[in-house]
């Protein structure tokens, strides 16, 4: 039990900075006068427009674009630590990164005959 017990006082202490934390925002922090323009959205200084209940919606087109990057980010993300293993992996490693690339330039590819990565 000695071992858990540093664990037990930082999860103690954690749970004791959580709960005075938001004890101090309601009731020290700052006056609780809230009228309409400190509820209202705040989008630098622009009037928001209306939007509809529920927050209107956003464009399959976002979500696609959000897909793509992180596709694409995932490959980067692969490719450097066979960057820094190259020598050690050989010619297998080789042949496995040429295979997770064409792979990737597929998929490229395939988006990018279907219009994806236009911007209108």
């Amino acid at each position: 039990m000695d071992v858990y017990t540093p664990v037990l006082i930082l999860a103690a202490l954690a749970a004791l900075f959580a709960v005075g934390s938001i004890v101090t925002s309601a009731f020290v922090v700052g006056p609780q006068r809230y009228n309409r323009a400190k509820l209202d959205s705040y989008e630098c200084g622009i009037e928001p427009t209306p939007q509809a209940v529920g927050g209107g919606r956003f464009p399959v087109k976002y979500y696609i674009i959000a897909m793509l990057f992180i596709v694409f980010d995932i490959e980067i993300i692969f490719l450097y630590p066979w960057a820094v293993q190259f020598d050690a992996l050989g010619l297998f490693g080789l042949v496995e990164m040429v295979i997770f690339i064409a792979t990737v330039f597929v998929a490229y590819a395939y988006v990018w005959r279907r219009g994806g990565l236009e911007w209108d």
